[in-house]
């Protein structure tokens, strides 16, 4: 069998589909991707023998270098590979996602991990660009081990399982004493970054909302609405570790919010303790569900 003259062809379809379906690219050049690494397993013998050398590779890059024009570098011929090879082995096809997109995930080498990012990829509609920062600022590695078996599994998530662990706030004008009002300065100003750390759906309020409990009046640091949840979400933020009052009081603000702000359409608040350091003690005898606590990390 002429495996060149295969692969060549499907290069070619790709790249005349390009000029003539633009509704269908992402579905066919994908398609024409697989196809090309499953040929390049075959010609190479198999997965095994394919471990151990890409002298076959290199030649079929040159040839289609010549016969076709750049763009068929020796790496650009091993992604193939390795896309097909992911593909068999469990990862996502997502019609939705573009080659760039894979490229930026193949690399992964962990599948839970690559699926996580296609499936975020998929359901955030991420550019390339937001793909990248995801995958450097380490967003999978920060979700917690049961969030990690829920993505696996494909079972319903919380907001818990999208919480990441830590939030990564960035220190842009280099702060070196941080307050809880520099804090909530630093999160106001790439507030965009802090909902997509949050997890999906989170959409801002305010900050500083008034309530009057009693005649005394409290201020609620950050007050956002979760879309997919239907809930409004009370932050609270604190710059040393999570005490028991902590819990307390947060949970005063989110019952207040039930009481005088949401209908009855929408379900419970919940409320989200940011602090620097964890109490994991506290948690444990939290007896309120609605409560979730993680830690920030300034970059």
């Amino acid at each position: 069998m002429n495996y060149y003259k295969l692969i060549k062809n499907e290069l070619i379809d790709n790249e005349i589909n390009k000029r003539v379906k633009d509704y269908s690219k992402n579905r066919y050049e994908l398609e024409k991707y697989y196809n090309v690494g499953k040929l390049l397993i075959e010609a190479q013998g198999g997965e095994e023998r394919a471990k151990y050398g890409d002298g076959l590779i290199k030649e079929y890059s040159e040839r289609l270098t010549i016969e076709l024009g750049k763009g068929f570098t020796i790496t650009m011929l091993k992604r193939m590979r390795k896309f097909y090879l992911s593909i068999q082995k469990g990862a996502a096809l997502s019609h939705q996602l573009t080659w760039s997109h894979y490229q930026e995930i193949l690399p992964l080498n962990d599948l839970n991990k690559m699926n996580y990012f296609i499936k975020v990829s998929e359901r955030q509609n991420l550019g390339i660009r937001e793909l990248r920062k995801k995958i450097k600022n380490k967003e999978y590695e920060r979700l917690d081990e049961n969030s990690k078996n829920k993505l696996i599994e494909s079972t319903e998530n919380s907001i818990e399982d999208l919480i990441k662990h830590p939030i990564i706030i960035r220190n842009t004008n280099n702060y070196e004493i941080i307050s809880e009002k520099i804090l909530k300065k630093l999160i106001l100003e790439d507030i965009d970054n802090f909902l997509s750390e949050l997890g999906e759906g989170f959409s801002y309020i305010a900050n500083e909302y008034k309530i009057m409990i009693g005649n005394i009046p409290n201020y609620l640091d950050i007050l956002l609405f979760n879309i997919k949840f239907n809930c409004y979400v009370v932050v609270e933020l604190k710059i040393k570790k999570l005490k028991k009052e902590h819990i307390g009081q947060i949970e005063i603000y989110m019952n207040y919010i039930d009481k005088h702000l949401k209908n009855i359409y929408q379900d419970k608040t919940i409320g989200i303790i940011i602090c620097k350091k964890n109490n994991k003690f506290i948690m444990e005898y939290c007896s309120d569900s609605r409560i979730f606590n993680t830690t920030y990390e300034l970059v």
